[in-house]
C-alpha cells in the first residue's frame, strides 16, 4: 500500500504531484490511501517516490485538468481517490472524460458543479462591513460559511474585484486579509469575530426595499437560489419576511393603480424607482472604494430621466464636471451634445453618467490634468453602474470609450473591432460600443477629426435605431 498526506483540503497541486509519481510507478488505485494533515496514517502503508523523468507516459485531456481543479475543493472525503481512479482509467480510455454516462465521470462531475455554485454563492452573498483600524484606515469585514473548500480558490476574485480596499473575509477554516498590496492567510474565525453592521447598512435597506418586486417574487425560486444559511451575512434579507408577507396586498394595489401603465416592472417597484434611484446616488456620495475620493471634489454620478431608453457611460468626470458635480458639461460634454443632436438624440431624453464617479487627476501648477482610470479603479466603481442600470433598465447601454466597455463586460474591449453593432452585456442586456467624445478632441488633424466626427455620429444614430430590434 501506498500513502499520500496533503497537508491542506485544497492542496491540488500536491495531489497532482504525488498523482503522477503513483502513475509512473503503476501503483493501481486500490493499493493508495489519501488522508489529510494529522489524519491516522496506515501503518502498512508506503510513502509515493518522486516521479521519473519520463513522468506520467501520457498526456492528460485538458477536460480531466479543468474537472479535477473543480472536484478536488468539495468536501467529499473521496475525492481525491476517485480523481486518481479516472486518472488511472484515462491510461487506457483517454476520451473517457467525453462519457458523461460513465457513473465515476458523472459523479465526480457533480462533485464539480457543487464546487461551482458554491463559489458563485460566496461571490454573490458575500457582505462587506467597515470597521476603523487602529490608525484610522478603514477595513471591510466579511463573514462567509462556505459548504467545500473554496475559500482560496476564490481569493484572486476578491483582490480583482477590490484591490483598491483594504478588506478580511472570515470564514470557520481560514480567513484571508488583503492590505491593497498583498494577500496574507490567517486561522479560521468565529461569526462573532465579524461586525453586525454600519451606517452604509440603512441606506442599502431603504434602496432595496425601494426595488423589491412582489409581483415577481417566487419563494421557492428564491430560496433555491439564495438559501437561508447565507441570509445572515446580508443586511437586505432581514427586510424579506415583512416584504413577502405584504408582497400580496402590494400587488394587488399596483394592479388597480397601473391599469395605463406599459412598464410593469416599475409599477412593481412600487412605484419608488426615484426613491431608490436617489438612496443608490446618496450612497454613492460617500463611496471610499478607491482612494480616488479624496483628491476629487465629490463623486459625480449619472442623471437624466429614470425611464430613459437609452444609457450613456463615459470613462470619467473631468475638471469641470468634477466642480460642477454633473456629469459631461465640460469640452468633451459640448461634442458629446453636437454629436447626439445631429443624431437625432435628446440629451433630456437620455441618462448619462461614467464608468467612474470620482475625478483622476494629476495637478500640474494650478491645473489639474486628466489621468487615466486603472483597472482596479474601475472594477471598484463597476457596482455603481451595475445598479444604475438594475433600476433604468435602460433598452440600449452606449459605451464611450474602453474605459467604460471595460466596465460594462468586466473586459478589456477592442474599441475599433467591436464598435457600431449590438453587443452583449454579461446581464443579458444590449449594449453599443464606440469612442469617447474626447478622442475627437485629441486629433490634431482637422479633416481627420471630421471624419471621425461624422463616423461617431453614425455610431450614435445606429444605437438608436438597434433599439427597435433588441
Amino acid at each position: 500500500m501506498r500513502t499520500v498526506t496533503l497537508s491542506a483540503p485544497d492542496d491540488i497541486d500536491a495531489w497532482r504531484s504525488a498523482a503522477r509519481a503513483l502513475i509512473a510507478d503503476h501503483v493501481a488505485p486500490d493499493r493508495v490511501v489519501w488522508q489529510m494533515g494529522d489524519a491516522p496514517a496506515d501503518l502498512f502503508a508506503e510513502a509515493p517516490t518522486a516521479p521519473p523523468a519520463s513522468s506520467t507516459g501520457f498526456r492528460v485531456p485538458r477536460a480531466f485538468l479543468s474537472l479535477a481543479d473543480d472536484a478536488a475543493l468539495h468536501r467529499d472525503p473521496q475525492r481525491f481517490a476517485l480523481l486518481y481512479t479516472l486518472l488511472w482509467r484515462l491510461r487506457d480510455a483517454p476520451r473517457l472524460t467525453d462519457d458523461h454516462a460513465d457513473p465515476l465521470v458523472r459523479r465526480l462531475e457533480e462533485l464539480a458543479k457543487a464546487v461551482r455554485r458554491d463559489i458563485h454563492k460566496m461571490r454573490a452573498f458575500l457582505r462587506f462591513r467597515s470597521v476603523e483600524e487602529p490608525d484610522g484606515a478603514t477595513r471591510y469585514v466579511a463573514w462567509f460559511e462556505p459548504g467545500h473548500h473554496i475559500v482560496r480558490a476564490n481569493a484572486a476574485f476578491f483582490v480583482n474585484r477590490f484591490a483598491s480596499m483594504r478588506w478580511s473575509i472570515l470564514t470557520p477554516e481560514i480567513s484571508l486579509h488583503w492590505n491593497g498590496a498583498a494577500l496574507t492567510q490567517g486561522p479560521g474565525a468565529a461569526r462573532t469575530d465579524a461586525p453586525d453592521g454600519d451606517p452604509v447598512e440603512e441606506v442599502w435597506t431603504t434602496y432595496y426595499a425601494s426595488i423589491f418586486n412582489p409581483a415577481r417574487v417566487k419563494v421557492g425560486a428564491m430560496l433555491k437560489e439564495m438559501p437561508r444559511k447565507y441570509w445572515k451575512n446580508m443586511p437586505e434579507t432581514a427586510l424579506v419576511p415583512q416584504l413577502l408577507a405584504t408582497a400580496q396586498a402590494r400587488e394587488s394595489g399596483m394592479i388597480a393603480t397601473a391599469q395605463d401603465r406599459v412598464d410593469t416592472d416599475r409599477v412593481a417597484a412600487g412605484g419608488n424607482v426615484a426613491a431608490a434611484w436617489a438612496a443608490l446616488r446618496d450612497e454613492a456620495a460617500g463611496c471610499t472604494r478607491c482612494p480616488l475620493y479624496r483628491p476629487a471634489t465629490q463623486t459625480v454620478f449619472g442623471e437624466g430621466p429614470l425611464d430613459a431608453p437609452l444609457m450613456f457611460v463615459g470613462e470619467q468626470p473631468g475638471d469641470q464636471e468634477d466642480l460642477a458635480g454633473r456629469p459631461f458639461v465640460g469640452p468633451a460634454g459640448q461634442v458629446f451634445d453636437r454629436a447626439i443632436a445631429d443624431a437625432g438624440i435628446e440629451r433630456a431624453a437620455a441618462y448619462v453618467t461614467n464608468a467612474v464617479k470620482h475625478f483622476k487627476f494629476e495637478p500640474r501648477g494650478r491645473r489639474r490634468i486628466h489621468a487615466k482610470p486603472d483597472a482596479g479603479e474601475i472594477d471598484a466603481c463597476r457596482w455603481w453602474i451595475e445598479q444604475e442600470r438594475l433600476l433604468l433598465r435602460p433598452r440600449m447601454t452606449i459605451a464611450l470609450g474602453a474605459t467604460a466597455a471595460r466596465s460594462l463586460f468586466g473586459r478589456a474591449m477592442t474599441i475599433g473591432r467591436e464598435r457600431g453593432r449590438v453587443q452583449t452585456l454579461p446581464d443579458g442586456g444590449a449594449a453599443w460600443i464606440t469612442v469617447h467624445p474626447s478622442y475627437l478632441l485629441r486629433l490634431p488633424d482637422p479633416a481627420a477629426k471630421e471624419a471621425e466626427y461624422a463616423k461617431f455620429v453614425e455610431d450614435l444614430k445606429g444605437a438608436q435605431a438597434a433599439i427597435a430590434h433588441v
